[in-house]
C-alpha cells in the first residue's frame, strides 16, 4: 500500500450507526486484533486488551444496562431540579449512546495496569508521578490500538462506532455482567458490522487552525 491508498482508508472511515443483519466472524474479529495488537505502546507494554461479543442478546442486555444508568442519573437531575438537562439526556444522548444495540458484534476495549522495567525500576522508587498517571497511561496505549482495529475493520468493508456513553453511564455494572477484573478499565465500546449506512464526510479543521510548527 502506497501513501495515497493509505490516506484514503484513513479519510473514509466513518463511524457507523446502523448495520446489515449479516454476522461478523470470529475470524474476522481475529484479523482486525491482529492489527490492533501492532500499535505503539509507551515502553511496549501493551496496555490492552479486547472482549468481543457476538451474541446479540447479550448486546441488548449491554444496551439495557446502559439505559437504566441513564435513567437513574435523569432521575437524580430532575430532583435537583434540570428538568431540562434530564430530558435532553434521554432523548439525545441516551441514542446516541445506545446506538451499539443493532450491531453484530461489539468490541468491549479495555486498558490495562501499565507495567514495565522503567516503572519498576525507576519510576515507582522515586515517586516520579501519581498512580493515576499510570492509568491514563494505560488508556492512551489503549486507544492507538483501537484506532488500528476501526481502520482495519474498514479496509476489511466493515463498519465501525467509538463509544463512550457505556463507559461514562455504566462502568461498573458492564464490568460486573462481563466479569472483567476490577485492574482493568473499559475504555471505550466499539460496535462492529456490515454498514446498511454511508454516512457522509463531516467537517474538520484546517490544518493552519491545529497546526504550529517551531522553527
Amino acid at each position: 500500500m502506497d501513501y495515497l491508498e493509505l490516506k484514503q482508508v484513513i479519510h473514509e472511515r466513518r463511524s457507523v450507526r446502523k448495520f446489515t443483519d449479516q454476522e461478523v466472524t470470529v475470524e474476522q474479529i481475529r484479523e482486525i486484533i491482529d492489527c490492533a495488537r501492532y500499535a505503539p505502546s509507551d515502553t511496549n507494554s501493551q496496555t490492552w486488551e479486547f472482549i468481543a461479543v457476538v451474541n446479540k442478546e447479550k448486546i441488548k442486555e449491554i444496551e439495557a444496562i446502559t439505559w437504566e444508568q441513564l435513567h437513574l442519573r435523569a432521575a437524580q437531575a430532575e430532583e435537583n431540579g434540570l428538568n431540562k438537562e434530564a430530558r435532553l439526556l434521554t432523548k439525545s444522548f441516551g441514542p446516541y449512546a445506545t446506538a451499539f444495540s443493532q450491531a453484530p458484534a461489539l468490541i468491549i476495549c479495555l486498558a490495562t495496569p501499565y507495567q514495565s522495567k522503567f516503572r519498576e525500576r525507576i519510576f515507582d522508587p522515586i515517586a516520579l508521578v501519581d498512580n493515576e498517571v499510570w492509568r491514563e497511561e494505560g488508556i492512551k496505549s489503549s486507544c492507538l490500538a483501537a484506532q488500528n482495529l476501526m481502520l482495519a475493520a474498514h479496509s476489511m468493508g466493515l463498519g465501525t462506532c467509538p463509544m463512550t456513553g457505556p463507559v461514562l453511564l455504566a462502568e461498573h455494572q458492564l464490568k460486573e455482567y462481563l466479569n472483567i477484573g476490577e485492574d482493568r478499565q473499559v475504555n471505550m465500546v466499539i460496535s462492529l458490522g456490515y454498514p446498511s449506512e454511508t454516512p457522509g464526510k463531516l467537517p474538520r479543521k484546517e490544518i493552519d487552525e491545529i497546526l504550529t510548527v517551531i522553527n
